[in-house]
């Protein structure tokens, strides 16, 4: 089997670093470029012409899920592999979505990551066992109506959709109920970094600066966490 080629776009440094190694030490699979967001990864794709590209979903400029969509239009005989520290479920569909060929957790073993850039190759679909519950459960959801977010309550306040995803609300509770980033990553078995990451796109999305806020922002409306 010929070596599979593959860019990375990830904007930590470090990470695709880390990626690299863990790739190139199989032999199999060679990193022919690197991009630190969305749009530099397209303009790799159309300069390299890679097997897979390997992406993130959380980058500048242009996230992952834009640019698979992106490329899917520009670049079709590329595919794309999202490998992502979220396992929420509006980021799986999404990124499914717009064309990803597959979905890996950042945890992933080194055997699991090269089945999955094989398997995407010969032109399959991979997904880890925790994601594919995800998805099943989503797509089942969606197909009976069942909504994501609780219409539960009658209330004359207007909610306004801050787009929180369940992973989201789960943190978002736990902070709320003034637990630590490490309580809570022991709580839903996840890495601190994980925890730190979901806690900046929840305060993003909220418009606040500090827990402070935060609470404030929730005693005042709180259907954000039911």
């Amino acid at each position: 089997m010929d070596t599979i080629k593959v860019i990375l776009a990830d904007d930590h440094v470090i990470v695709r670093n880390g990626i690299k190694i863990l790739l190139e030490s199989e032999g199999e699979v060679e990193v022919i470029a690197e991009a630190s967001n969305g749009e530099e990864a397209i303009e790799k794709v159309k300069q390299f012409k890679p097997d897979i590209l390997i992406s993130d979903i959380n980058m500048p400029i242009m996230n992952g899920i834009e640019t698979t969509a992106k490329l899917k239009k520009i670049s079709p005989e590329t595919k794309t592999l999202i490998l992502s520290m979220h396992d929420d479920e509006e980021y799986i569909i999404k990124s499914v979505e717009s064309g990803a060929s597959g979905y890996l957790l950042k945890d992933t073993t080194k055997e699991e990551f090269v089945k999955a850039l094989k398997s995407v190759l010969e032109g399959h679909k991979y997904f880890s066992g925790d994601i594919s519950d995800v998805l099943v459960n989503g797509y089942l959801n969606k197909a009976s109506g069942v909504p994501r977010s609780s219409q539960a309550g009658d209330s004359t306040l207007v909610k306004t959709d801050y787009h929180i995803t369940k992973r989201e609300k789960q943190i978002l509770k736990l902070v709320y109920e003034g637990h630590s980033n490490k309580e809570i990553a022991d709580e839903l078995q996840k890495s601190i970094r994980t925890v730190e990451t979901h806690r900046f796109n929840i305060m993003k999305k909220l418009s606040v600066g500090n827990v402070t806020e935060l609470i404030r922002k929730i005693d005042s409306e709180p259907y954000i966490i039911n």
